[in-house]
């Protein structure tokens, strides 16, 4: 695929950067749903069902036995860095995709490797590294078969049993400026994949595939596009009313669909949670109206089998903060003033908790406010709407507000136990700070808005494991952890909420209390969420450790004190009786060993333009080259980096492209220059040789 990129585009997009076929549906009694696969308890989708609630019905470990959980195995996946992904397990198998989309078998009751399947995107479409660093976040499974899709939008279907590749279908338009991250969803006889690339204004899409043949069978855009291109799609030119008409000359107007995907077999429908509109300024974006810009920050319901637009329900209107509907959605049956309804529930960025009715997208109680939140004071029950808080667009040119661009609720899952009736949300609590007038060396120029992260309020800069009552729309209880980037959560029949945290522990909880049971120090922070399985009569609880994601563009914000490629990246695997144990790995260490060449005299043009350019390396080796040591190295410590020469070599031929580097054709030998000058200017003020300039005007994406 030929992608068309300079380097703003490539700046702007490093720092933002099941179905029951074969199954039998097991109905406990209370609206939850779970999927049985050949007679043994399987996790056999992201979120453990079709119903996407990461609840596990399996009890034999549980409040009373927990402190007898140990590790039964452990894989070392040396060459990964940042692990999204939940694990699958089917039939005895776990599957798993790493950094790149990396697809792993693994026997699961002895963590044996038993094949891989590597998409090598570094040498497929080198071009699409530059769009985001390599994070995926899963697989799906169907009918003997594995789905997933690599970071320049291949969807690849494998052989479960052998990994062998049976077809390959490109999910991207050839020149389109999106890139695929998140785990497909099956719906019967179907594979449905998005993208993202919002954040540079690519147009969002979703498309649904034939399992078996690969063939595209059709395909939903989020956004309108032309005139001729609306004509006779009526969700097209009903979106089309809320869009000024030269929307497009900013770009595809964002609204990408990279997470949240849940599949209705009842109903036959696919709800897909939209992100943010882009760019993120709707001066910028959409000049010539105020309208809503559907269907950005949406939940929309499609038909299954012919992504027909059945309903929308938009969670922010006019999205001008980089807030998402792409956290995980789930399908409930709850009972509501003395009445059982057929609901969806949902936690997006904005800090909100939504009850929705399946059928009809409608509220069905009074949303309510899971974190700190300062842009609005609610959501009117008759309209719909938000109750918007003043000046929220930076009109006067500033505006601070809580959750920030990473939210309330993030692509970390939230799980749902239909015993305790709870939700369980992985939250941060962190501001953000948008001018249009500057800011400091945190802040990135997007596409002419200045946006940084801020902590003032109390409890900023904190991650928090959340119990949530989505009848009542009350906290139950809540979890402060140290570091504000940690995992998404498994809750079980056996009373015990799993997290993995930032600062490396996997926890378990009591799921009515919150108290915590039972820790397990994995040497690593941890971001993806837990599974559980069974064989032979044993439950088991696996996690994938790679702590990294958007922690550099967050810089000192998500730093825990890791080195690149020091804390081993491993699937751990626990059971009650485990007895295994991993080898120490090094401590947290927030020392820069800086690297200094003391006879190098800087030009201090050339540090300031360096500054500019540096915004290319931030998503992996931090803003302001405050690295976080995931995904990338920090290049103040970086030997490469030290030597100009060698430097150059690095950029220009890209002899580290399989390991995620990739190649900087697009410099020039000035830009290499200043590149180099930035990183030894940073290495002199981390050694204290040298006074920090925070003044300079910020980096333009």
């Amino acid at each position: 695929m030929k992608r068309k990129f300079g380097p703003v585009m490539a700046a702007s997009a490093l720092v933002l950067a099941s179905t029951l076929s074969g199954c039998t549906a097991k109905a406990d009694g209370t609206g939850g749903v779970g999927v049985e696969v050949g007679g043994a308890a399987d996790w056999t989708a992201v979120g453990g069902g079709f119903d996407e609630t990461s609840y596990s019905r399996l009890d034999q470990i549980g409040t009373g036995n927990i402190d007898k959980l140990g590790l039964a195995w452990a894989l070392d996946l040396p060459g990964e860095v940042t692990l999204e992904a939940t694990p699958l397990e089917v039939d005895g198998v776990i599957y798993f995709t790493g950094s790149y989309a990396k697809a792993y078998a693994v026997d699961a009751t002895t963590g044996k490797v038993l094949w891989t399947y590597d998409p090598e995107t570094w040498k497929h479409d080198p071009a699409a590294m530059h769009f985001s660093f390599g994070a995926n976040r899963g697989m799906a499974y169907e009918d003997g078969k594995v789905f997933a899709a690599s970071l320049d939008g291949r969807l690849f279907a494998l052989d479960a049993k052998t990994g062998k590749e049976l077809w390959v279908s490109e999910s991207i338009p050839e020149g389109a400026l999106n890139i695929s991250t998140g785990a497909p969803r099956v719906m019967n006889g179907k594979v449905i994949i998005g993208n993202g690339g919002a954040d540079f204004g690519a147009r969002g899409f979703v498309t649904a595939f034939d399992a078996e043949t690969g063939k595209l069978l059709w395909r939903f855009y989020t956004t309108p596009g032309t005139d001729e291109e609306n004509a006779g799609k009526p969700a097209m030119e009903l979106a089309a009313k809320t869009w000024g008409p030269d929307h497009l000359k900013a770009g595809g107007g964002g609204g990408t669909v990279w997470n949240g995907m849940t599949y209705d077999p009842e109903l036959n429908r696919i709800y897909i949670g939209v992100g943010n509109a882009g760019p993120y300024d709707p001066d910028i974006r959409d000049p010539d109206s105020k309208g809503d810009n559907l269907f950005t920050t949406s939940i929309v319901a499609l038909d299954a089998d012919t992504g027909k637009y059945i309903w929308h329900y938009q969670e922010n209107p006019r999205d001008s903060w980089d807030y998402k509907s792409t956290p995980n959605i789930q399908i409930a049956t709850l009972t509501i003033d003395g009445k059982l309804r057929k609901v969806l529930m949902h936690a997006p960025t904005n800090g909100f908790f939504y009850v929705l009715d399946r059928k009809t997208g409608k509220l069905v109680n009074e949303p309510g406010k899971t974190t700190l939140i300062t842009w609005a004071k609610g959501i009117d029950m008759k309209t719909g709407r938000p109750i918007e808080a003043p000046q929220i667009r930076y009109e006067t040119g500033l505006t601070k507000m809580w959750p920030g661009t990473i939210g309330g609720h993030n692509w970390q899952a939230m799980s749902y136990s239909p015993k305790t009736g709870l939700v369980y949300i992985p939250q941060q609590q962190i501001g953000a700070r948008f001018s249009r007038k500057g800011g400091s060396e945190n802040a990135f120029n997007v596409m002419g808005l200045m946006l940084e992260p801020i902590t003032e309020k109390p409890g900023d800069g904190h991650g928090y494991l959340v119990a949530w009552d989505p009848v009542a729309q009350k906290e139950v209880w809540r979890v402060q952890h140290k570091g504000l980037w940690n995992g998404g959560t498994l809750a079980t029949a056996g009373g015990v909420v799993f997290q993995g945290t930032a600062t490396g522990y996997f926890k378990a909880y009591d799921a009515k209390s919150g108290k915590e049971l039972w820790k397990f120090n994995a040497g690593l922070g941890i971001i993806g969420a837990p599974m559980s399985y069974s064989r032979d009569g044993k439950q088991y609880v696996s996690v994938l450790v790679g702590y990294g994601g958007t922690t550099a563009a967050y810089g000192h914000f998500m730093d825990m004190g890791y080195k690149y490629g020091l804390q081993p990246r491993r699937l751990l695997t626990f059971a009650i009786g485990g007895d295994k144990s991993l080898p120490p790995s090094p401590p947290p260490d927030f020392t820069v060993h800086a690297l200094d060449d003391p006879a190098l005299t800087l030009d201090e043009d050339d540090v300031l333009a360096g500054r500019a350019l540096s915004v290319q390396c931030a998503a992996c080796h931090g803003v302001g080259l405050q690295a976080t040591g995931t995904p990338g190295p920090d290049l103040r410590e970086s030997a490469i980096a030290l030597d100009l020469d060698s430097f150059r070599a690095l950029l220009q031929s890209g002899p580290l492209m399989s390991r995620g580097m990739p190649r900087f054709e697009n410099l020039t030998e000035d830009q290499i220059r200043q590149l180099h000058a930035y990183i030894r200017a940073k290495a002199r003020e981390a050694l204290g040789k040298r006074e920090k300039d925070d003044t300079a005007p910020s980096a333009k994406l």
